[in-house]
């Protein structure tokens, strides 16, 4: 059998979040898009990213809130008609029955405060991350719960 040398898997981390990052194009917010995707033992479990409640018009298809009042970001969550593509991909989790104890994030940026809390409780055990986001709170709450957080170009 030939060896194919030109031919280079990505690693796993690679994959999973390249996987993130076609997720985000699904995004509708119009400042960030961001992809999630949750993993346990190289399988998906589930996909999430940002943008409105399903049935809820999307800023997309209005105008941004957050925009219109000149929020920076990293501040203000609650001021937003969408959901953080972390907290979609638990509550897809939860909405087909999937446990999502011990298993691993992979999302585009680093998780907002509020949803590091969430990713706590849901039991992640790692998060790895493509970028970063204004949130110190997040990485102090991440580190104080001892969940591993690494960022892979």
């Amino acid at each position: 059998m030939k060896k194919n040398l030109t031919h280079v898997r990505p690693t796993w981390d690679e994959y999973f979040l390249e996987v993130a990052g076609l997720v985000s194009k699904r995004a509708t917010c119009l400042r960030r898009k961001v992809g999630a995707v949750l993993v346990r033992d190289k399988k998906i479990l589930a996909t999430g990213y940002n943008g409105a409640p399903s049935g809820l018009k999307h800023c997309l298809d209005i105008e941004c809130i957050r925009e219109k009042l000149k929020i920076p970001s990293g501040q203000r969550h609650e001021l937003c008609r969408g959901l953080h593509a972390e907290q979609n991909v638990l509550l897809q989790a939860a909405l087909h029955g999937t446990s999502t104890k011990e298993s691993v994030l992979y999302v585009t940026n680093q998780p907002c405060s509020i949803c590091a809390k969430m990713l706590i409780n849901a039991g992640i055990r790692e998060i790895v991350i493509a970028d970063g986001y204004p949130d110190e709170m997040a990485g102090k709450f991440l580190r104080e719960a001892k969940i591993k957080i690494r960022k892979v170009k």
